[in-house]
């Protein structure tokens, strides 16, 4: 249903929940494309009924969003990822989105999800999931497809146990259990606030050597064995070693005035020019206080059709 904007009172009602359940349903499966297609299938469901007998519209669309996402989970019929390395050969296409597919190897880039690290506008609360990001995809498929729906639905969009019991088939006290369940899975999968500070704290003292040339402080906060992997306009180049990467980090040293995002829970930087064009994306893996790999998107035809977040 991407692009596709029916028109009627009742599509106009639609549309008013539109972000929200595309919300539910990325978070639940994981992928743009299975998203759409499930707030689709809820249009279609909905212009079949008789929108008067509804009284509660926003609670029946995320019912039926809920049920027809729990459907695709349980069938296996999400849809794969894709390594980057093959979508950067293949034509590329408007709003495009790239995203970590290994979150601990950035150069292995599949599907991109980026979150800008600024505080949201409002509206953007809800495209994002207030209290969850783009990182918990990963932790979220660890768990059994009724305990994903289950911890997204509540812990994320507040909907009410009996409301999500009723998705799945079971009582408000057997869902609340299945909710702590897969929120104790959740916790126990996340990094902690203050590791995700160090390393951001590693990347930002990285970035502010390479802007300023200064290779020794640069050598310390690289691993000995750390890959550099640039895709630009005349392909893929992978530098490796930190001495080969400190001499060659003019490229990261010109995004140390972007904006720093999460890239599927890894620290991130997306510059832009004066008149909005997307410049490069940086991703970044860091172990133990040193960087271990750095992925660099430098080609501007494919940044220009990527969905990238632009600070307001």
């Amino acid at each position: 249903m991407s692009g596709a904007h029916p028109a009627g009172p009742i599509a106009e009602a639609f549309e008013e929940h539109r972000a929200r359940l595309t919300a539910v349903a990325y978070r639940v499966l994981g992928s743009h494309a299975d998203a759409d297609d499930a707030v689709q299938e809820a249009w279609l469901r909905l212009s079949r009924q008789d929108a008067g007998a509804i009284h509660n519209l926003g609670g029946w669309l995320t019912t039926v969003v809920g049920r027809i996402s729990l459907d695709l989970l349980r069938s296996g019929r999400t849809r794969r990822t894709v390594p980057l390395d093959d979508r950067l050969t293949a034509p590329a296409r408007q709003g495009d989105v790239i995203d970590l597919a290994d979150p601990t190897d950035p150069t292995d880039l599949a599907d991109l999800a980026v979150t800008i690290d600024s505080n949201p506008a409002p509206e953007d609360l809800v495209a994002l999931g207030e209290s969850i990001g783009l990182a918990l995809l990963t932790v979220l498929d660890s768990l059994r497809p009724d305990e994903r729906l289950a911890f997204v639905l509540h812990d994320v969009f507040a909907v009410p146990h009996g409301e999500t019991g009723a998705i799945l088939g079971k009582s408000a006290d057997a869902t609340k259990m299945l909710t702590s369940r897969a929120r104790r899975k959740v916790r126990a999968a996340q990094h902690p606030a203050s590791a995700r500070r160090r390393q951001r704290e590693v990347v930002q003292a990285f970035l502010a050597a390479a802007r300023d040339g200064r290779f020794e402080q640069l050598l310390q906060v690289l691993h000995p064995e750390v890959k550099f992997t640039v895709h630009s306009p005349n392909g893929r180049f992978v530098t490796l070693g930190a001495t080969e990467v400190a001499t060659r980090a003019r490229v990261a040293g010109s995004a140390a005035r972007g904006h720093t995002v999460t890239v599927n829970g890894w620290p991130g930087v997306v510059s832009w020019s004066e008149d909005g064009t997307p410049l490069s994306l940086l991703a970044f893996t860091v172990a133990d206080g040193r960087i271990t790999g750095i992925t660099a998107l430098i080609d501007p035809a494919r940044l220009a059709l990527m969905d990238l977040p632009h600070p307001v």
